[in-house]
Parts: C-alpha cells; structure tokens; sequence
C-alpha cells in the first residue's frame, strides 16, 4: 500500500517577502537619521516626551543628512514596487489557494507610510 498523502511544509517568508521587509526598514532607519537632527525633536517636544536621546543619533546623522535622505527615498520607493508587485501577485493568485502571509504585506506598509512621513520631515526641515 502506498501512501498518498504528503506532509505539509510550514509556509516560509519568501525572499520577496523579506527583501520587500528589509528594504522599508533600511528606509525607515535612513529616514529617522536624516529627521533626527530637527523634525523629530519638534515633533516629540510637541507630544510632551524627552527628546535628549536624539542629540546623540543627531551628532552621528547630521554630516550625512543629504545622503541619508537619498538613501530613504530610494529603500522606500523600492521596497514600495516590490510590495505593489507582491500585491499584483497576491491578487493573480487562484481562489483557494494560499499566495502569501497578509501580515508581512500589512508591516511593510506600515513601515513605508512611516518612513515617507519622515523623509518628508526631513526634507522640510533640512
């Protein structure tokens, strides 16, 4: 007798996925170096919270602002299509079968919208 039936493998994060993940978060990072010399500090002493932690990022990111700022906008406008082509994907994928974890397309939306907000503070304080 032979047996059919096949052992299902965990679902794995695809390297997609990850890149898509490590490419937001390299923007993220990129853009709280370029906003913490002044945004970031206006904005936290806004909301009530100490903002002298940031004076030690600051002393580090402000020589490399411009390039900080570059760097952002690239991670982010690429971590940006590769989400929309895992999108695209996701939505070709036939009905009933499982075409990605919508939790790591959710995260990396979330970290994309926060890392535009402060490349925009960046920008608008540099």
């Amino acid at each position: 007798m032979i047996d059919d039936t096949r052992t299902a493998a965990p679902e794995r994060t695809s390297a997609r996925d990850t890149g898509a993940l490590l490419l937001a978060a390299g923007g993220l990072a990129a853009a709280f170096g370029a906003a913490s010399c002044c945004a970031l500090p206006l904005l936290f002493g806004s909301l009530g919270l100490g903002t002298a932690w940031l004076a030690s990022v600051a002393w580090f990111a402000v020589p490399h602002r411009l390039a900080l700022l570059a760097i952002a906008i690239i991670s982010l406008g690429s971590g940006g299509a590769v989400l929309l082509w895992r999108r695209r994907r996701i939505a070709a994928c036939a009905p009933g079968t499982a075409c990605g974890n919508p939790a790591v397309t959710t995260l990396v939306t979330c970290v994309l919208s926060l890392g535009a907000v402060l490349v925009v503070l960046g920008f608008m304080f540099a």
